[in-house]
């Protein structure tokens, strides 16, 4: 109503300086200058509260920020002398200091048509061997991550599982990286799974099948993790462009016997990948790991053999996600492979049979191509098919796990699984195995994976 008021006002005003000929009487003009200034004094009246409350706040504001900046100055420096910002922080919000904890709960129930595990023409390492027939715990995990600071992250993985009747513990991995380098770059140091081809850093837990290919399971021993540092970096390219090396203990397979303090073995990779559209992404990758003075004994029980010299491990990998509609969550088709060849250049000896050494200077090759399909946001089925070819056996060593016998080893694999949330799957598979000469293995498994805790989203 006041507007209102003030636009009569104003307009009568108008109307009085430009149309003389319109009369008023001096009552109705003092009354009409009466309401505006009326008006006038409301509205500075308003204006000064909201002033004064304005101030106040910043008042506040002010004193808080100022008791805030001398609670953490009253705080210890870390050792040596050097503030501590991010450990005053911790110390206020008492939960930012804890770590993620998360729990991996993996079962199985496998059945196996034939007794025989062995694959012809390689001698594999324990956790590269067929699982263990009947119920049983696969491998459960216990992970801890959290940042350290605004600097570092740090993550430790503990793995139970059981070998031969028993429960073994391992620490998977144990190791600290840079989150706050430039240029793209990422230090890690510790105990790690290696950037080698595309499933060796990945947990079993997270797969698409219920075992490695016979691929990985040959010459990486399922996954290579060792002890070491890596160096990666991401280039600024118009597509995704990484490339990294590393420096290991050479402890584990297919490096083995590390001693004293050189360094055992060392990996290097590159990768490149991008988008196609807006429901297509690819990456292809190359790496290698270099292993000198080895010494490493593998096979199964009564067919053990030692290896001594070097070893070297070329990968090429690809992978490729489609979906459909443009949302992975709804449907979505992955494509993925890679392929394996081992040079080693040395001796073997058949430790049961006392050979002595045997020279041994011969490749190995190994791929496996797989496809699965999510035809469903809880429901995916998928195919694979792994082949393994071995070298030349020496004559000394015919009859040992190097012998293959004439018979190149190939597994195909049928999977099921239903995905209740990204913390449950369950899981149906097939396969059928010719790991050696008149002998095929009928293998069922019925797996459950369920994730309790914090647990990080796996990488692509």
């Amino acid at each position: 109503m006041s507007h209102k008021k003030l636009l009569l006002a104003a307009s009568a005003a108008v109307l009085l300086n430009v149309s003389p000929a319109i009369a008023a009487s001096d009552a109705d003009l003092d009354a009409l200058r009466a309401e505006i200034q009326s008006m006038r004094d409301a509205y500075e009246s308003k204006i000064d509260q909201l002033t004064s409350k304005v101030e106040t706040l910043e008042a506040k504001q002010t004193q808080t920020s100022r008791a805030t900046t001398a609670g953490i100055a009253n705080i210890e420096p870390a050792a040596g002398g050097a503030p501590a910002p991010a450990t005053a922080q911790r110390n206020i919000k008492d939960s930012s200091f804890n770590p993620a904890v998360g729990i991996v709960l993996n079962g199985k129930y496998n059945n196996f048509s034939s007794k025989e595990s062995e694959i012809a023409g390689f001698a594999l390492g324990e956790e590269g061997e067929r699982g263990t027939e009947g119920l049983g715990i696969d491998e459960t995990e216990l992970n801890f991550s959290a940042n350290v600071d605004d600097k570092f992250r740090g993550s430790a993985t503990i793995a139970l599982h059981e070998h031969e009747g028993e429960t073994e513990v391992e620490l998977e991995e144990a190791y600290v990286a840079t989150t706050a380098l430039a240029s793209g770059v990422e230090v890690k140091a510790g105990r790690f799974f290696s950037e080698l081809g595309y499933l060796n850093s990945h947990h079993g837990h997270a797969d698409d099948f219920a075992d490695r290919p016979l691929a990985n399971r040959a010459f990486l021993d399922n996954n290579y993790g060792d002890d070491g540092v890596q160096v990666s970096v991401v280039l600024p390219t118009p597509i995704y462009t990484e490339i990294g090396a590393g420096a290991f203990r050479g402890n584990d397979n297919p490096a083995g016997g590390a001693e004293g303090g050189d360094i055992g073995a060392w990996t290097a990779y590159g990768r490149v990948g991008g988008d196609v559209g807006n429901n297509t992404s690819w990456r292809l990758g190359l790496s290698t790991l270099q292993a000198d003075n080895v010494s490493r004994e593998a096979g199964h029980e009564g067919e053990e053999v030692l290896f001594e010299g070097d070893s070297s491990v070329y990968i090429a990998d690809a992978r490729a996600v489609y979906a459909p509609t443009g949302n992975n969550a709804e449907q979505e088709v992955i494509f993925q492979g890679e392929y394996f060849i081992r040079d080693e250049d040395g001796t073997y000896e058949d430790t049961e049979a006392a050979t002595g050494a045997i020279d041994y200077n011969d490749s190995q090759s190994g791929w496996y191509a797989q496809s699965v399909y999510k035809f469903h946001p809880k429901w995916r089925v998928g195919a694979r098919y792994s082949q393994l070819y071995a070298g030349d056996v020496p004559a000394g060593l015919a009859g040992s796990s190097l012998d293959d016998g004439g018979h190149d080893p190939w597994a195909a694999t049928a999977m099921v699984d239903w995905t209740n949330s990204e913390f449950s799957r369950i899981r149906a598979q097939f396969s059928r195995e010719e790991v050696a000469d008149n002998q095929d293995d009928n293998q069922f498994t019925l797996q459950y994976i369920m994730s309790l805790g914090a647990h990080g989203a796996h990488n692509y």
